[in-house]
């Protein structure tokens, strides 16, 4: 499986903007964007020429980045929001934010998606009690997503549930106590709900030169 091996907070640089891949840190004035605010390399500190091109291909390389999702599944996913009826940029949004790996960052068990994917891999996730190890598994409206019992004694994932203040959002639903680490899919999600910073418009209109 192909995955990206280099310093992630390269690519906040290269975005500029913080896109949330190293959980707290980004959080902190430890983070490199606070300190080189500009793209590395030798000439992140040059005039860039902006185009309308360049637009819709910085927003799209910020989607992928935030969810971690490669090129070529990214564009599948693109042509299936296309197919469906609805706002394809919206569609899209939608897809990403079912991402089994993003529901668990969402309910908060996870400081960033990079750990949620992780879990997921290792067999720490269940669904409807089954397990499932694929990050890009799309859930659906109902669907119970929770930490395997023997998984929920992590300190990692009690640090995480004792510590992130990120609030749960509402097309989600967190069940019972800390202790029991369960979320269900309330319903798919809005767009007013989504508050990744992306102008999806500049998506679509990229994939349909």
């Amino acid at each position: 499986m192909a995955r990206h091996t280099g310093a992630v907070c390269r690519l906040c640089r290269r975005e500029r903007t913080k896109l949330f891949l190293k959980g707290h840190k980004c959080d902190t004035p430890a983070c490199p964007l606070e300190r080189r605010p500009y793209p590395p390399g030798i000439h992140g500190r040059g005039r860039i020429r902006e185009s309308e091109y360049l637009l819709q291909l910085r927003e799209k390389q910020k989607a992928r980045r935030i969810y971690g999702v490669f090129e070529r599944q990214f564009r599948k996913l693109y042509q299936e929001a296309a197919r469906q009826p609805g706002i394809t940029g919206e569609n899209l949004l939608r897809f990403l934010e079912l991402r089994l790996d993003n529901v668990v960052f969402r309910a908060g068990f996870a400081s960033s998606r990079a750990q949620a994917r992780q879990w997921v891999r290792h067999g720490h996730v269940l669904v409807n009690g089954k397990r499932v190890t694929i990050p890009s598994f799309r859930l659906r409206r109902g669907d119970v997503v929770e930490i395997a019992p023997k998984a929920r004694s992590m300190i990692v994932l009690r640090h995480n549930l004792d510590t992130l203040d990120r609030a749960v959002p509402a097309w989600l639903e967190r069940a019972g106590s800390d202790a029991d680490a369960k979320v269900t899919v309330r319903d798919v999600p809005l767009r007013a709900q989504i508050d990744v910073p992306v102008r999806e418009q500049l998506i679509v209109e990229l994939y349909s030169k």
